[in-house]
């Protein structure tokens, strides 16, 4: 079983990866491809992904019977005693550094304090 879940990636990426796996919600792929085909998938959703996010699960032989890739997340796979645990890194990245919240806003100032 493979699942490839996009986020902010082109449409046309969407519509090739919908020829090798039934798109079940929007941006999350399933199927079950063999080995081969999974490699080539993954391989151009890093290529045409651009400013994307993209993450792969997929079935495998380990203790967890699954493992995971990703691309351009702000968490890591790291390996924790032989489980493979995601972790979400101190520093923020460039992606949520880009977009710092600063306080309320003045809409939400307004309705919390009745003035209009």
């Amino acid at each position: 079983m493979t699942v490839i879940i996009l986020a902010k990636c082109p449409k046309g990426l969407r519509g090739f990866l919908s020829r090798w796996l039934m798109e079940i919600s929007a941006g999350v792929f399933i199927g079950n491809p063999s080995r081969r085909v999974r490699e080539a998938l993954w391989a151009e959703v890093q290529e045409y992904a651009n400013n994307g996010r993209a993450l792969l699960v997929y079935g495998n032989d380990s203790e967890q019977g699954f493992a995971f890739d990703t691309f351009d997340h702000d968490w890591e796979p790291k390996d924790h005693e032989g489980l493979v645990m995601m972790h979400r890194p101190k520093n923020p990245s460039r992606r949520s550094a880009a977009f710092p919240k600063t306080g309320w806003s003045k809409a939400s100032k307004r309705r919390r304090f009745g003035k209009r």
